[in-house]
């Protein structure tokens, strides 16, 4: 029984080691030629890993690329050194314009201001710049396409170098591998923008394949690099999956683990976080689709002020009607949105309900919530009911609000409360979205307002019935036994229900997909 645990084991732990160097190189470092480990960029990566280029497919690449008028260039691996005129000299890391690669041996190129024959297997094949007019990429096509993968490169090379460590190659089953996740679980974190861009990436590409050229492109580079026989959207696919199979491995490791090994109690903390990573990978992928919608709510606020709702908050925590008091007592009917961070107040337009102004938001940070019996109130000399106070920490000052009714009231103590457990989550797991994404909301948000009246807009919000939130880490977590390339979003909690709060939106053309 025990022989067959530890065999079980050591498999799991084999599939576990593939999973963190797959797609990678054999090794957790490049060596160089004296054998000393340097860190290298992605780029280098790609560069350093073909000794020798594999004869035939990239003459035929490269051929395409140059009749189709692009440049190609090759840096040279070591020192030639030639007497023959019709040979071209160069030493190592010289690049050298390539004019010609039908034969597999020797390639005609430029270097400097000769041209001449050199020795195809005395270079590596690379793209460094391919252009026909001003280039064919783009920085946004890049970064578009490519997202944060140089990050992650850099993390998981030392990750896997750590991972090789912890592995007990005598005696596998033996292995303790688990405080290396524990170790590096905040770094996997890099992984959650990846996958958020992904989508983008995907569409960008998509575009590009269209055109002969950027086919060409791609598959030269591929042949160049002796990369296996896959699509570029199949390798930019990889990073993707491979944050999905750490907790479906882990989770088969400790299948295999007994109580009694040392490594039991790292392990399963090990699951538990990795799970968590992909709880947070796929909240902040709820998030991005919240901010396009809060974007689109913003712009069709009239008389706006002030920042922009998403320069601090990323989620609509609750919505409704209340009664605020002034300071000089005057009763004044507002409808409020509570956003983490910030409280909004807009007015309906007196003629068009459907019309919301903006006047005014507290800042929730600098706020405490404070409940107010019913009866008269000594801070405003007035009788209340149903009514809560929203005080200013610093200032003192104090914003009284009515609720029609107790069951409303209740609904905004336990909004306030959310917020403010919302804000501390966000803080503890490093929820955050880029200033990029959150502009790049505002501006499709008002592009699409672009030509449009606000009398196009024919309905008003109404409140959402209160909806429990409960803490990230506490949230059902499911893991499937497989995982669809067209679902791997869906690994770490089931499927959320569309907000309530946008569906009573369902008349408001911001609102519309």
């Amino acid at each position: 029984m025990v022989a067959r645990e530890g065999m079980a084991r050591f498999w799991s732990l084999e599939s576990l080691q593939m999973v963190a160097a797959d797609g990678g190189t054999e090794s957790s470092a490049l060596v160089d030629d004296n054998g000393s480990e340097e860190d290298y960029s992605y780029e280098e990566l790609c560069q350093a890993t073909p000794r020798y280029l594999q004869p035939g497919g990239e003459q035929l690449a490269i051929n395409e690329l140059i009749s189709d008028g692009s440049i190609v260039y090759a840096e040279a691996l070591w020192d030639h050194v030639t007497m023959d005129d019709q040979e071209l000299g160069f030493k190592a890391g010289d690049v050298i314009r390539v004019l010609e690669a039908s034969n597999k041996d020797w390639w005609w190129g430029r270097n400097e201001d000769k041209e001449a024959w050199f020795p195809a297997s005395f270079v590596r094949g690379y793209i460094r710049q391919c252009r026909k007019h001003t280039g064919m990429f783009t920085t946004a096509q890049l970064s578009t396409i490519f997202g944060n993968i140089e990050d992650i490169y850099k993390f998981q090379r030392k990750f896997l170098k750590d991972l090789e460590k912890q592995y007990n190659k005598e005696e596998p089953h033996l292995s303790e591998i688990g405080s290396c996740f524990l170790q590096h679980q905040e770094g996997f974190a890099i992984y959650s923008e990846y996958c958020n861009n992904h989508p983008s990436a995907c569409i960008e590409l998509s575009k590009l394949m269209k055109q002969g050229k950027y086919r060409h492109f791609f598959e030269a580079c591929r042949l160049l690099q002796q990369m296996i026989d896959i699509a570029i959207d199949g390798f930019l696919l990889t990073p993707v999956q491979k944050i999905c199979k750490y907790p479906l491995q882990l989770a088969e490791l400790l299948k295999y683990t007994t109580q009694e090994h040392s490594d039991y109690n790292n392990i399963k903390a090990a699951y538990e976080a990795m799970k968590n990573v992909a709880c947070l990978i796929n909240e902040r992928k709820r998030r991005l689709e919240s901010i396009d919608k809060i974007a689109r709510w913003q712009v069709s606020i009239v008389d706006w002020e002030g920042p922009d709702v998403l320069a601090r908050s990323s989620e609509l925590i609750h919505s409704g009607e209340l009664t605020k008091i002034s300071k000089q007592g005057k009763s004044q009917q507002r409808t409020f949105f509570l956003f983490d961070h910030q409280l909004v107040f807009c007015k309906k337009d007196l003629l068009r309900r459907d019309i919301l102004y903006y006047k005014d938001r507290l800042d929730m940070d600098e706020m405490e919530i404070v409940d107010t019996e019913d009866g008269r109130d000594r801070d405003f000399n007035i009788n209340v009911k149903n009514a809560f106070k929203i005080i200013n920490r610093g200032t003192g000052e104090i914003h009284l609000f009515f609720a029609k009714k107790q069951e409303d009231k209740n609904r905004w103590m336990q909004a306030c409360e959310n917020e403010r457990r919302r804000v501390q989550e966000d803080k503890e797991m490093g929820m955050e979205i880029s200033e990029n994404q959150k502009k790049q909301a505002m501006q499709n948000a008002r592009k699409s307002r672009q030509g449009k009246i606000k009398g196009d807009y024919n309905g008003c919000p109404v409140p959402p019935p209160h909806q429990s939130l409960h803490p990230i880490h506490q949230r059902h977590i499911t893991v499937p036994t497989s995982i669809p390339q067209q679902q791997v979003f869906a690994l770490a909690e089931p499927k959320r229900k569309p907000s309530l709060f946008w569906h009573t939106f369902n008349k408001l053309t911001p609102f519309k997909k």
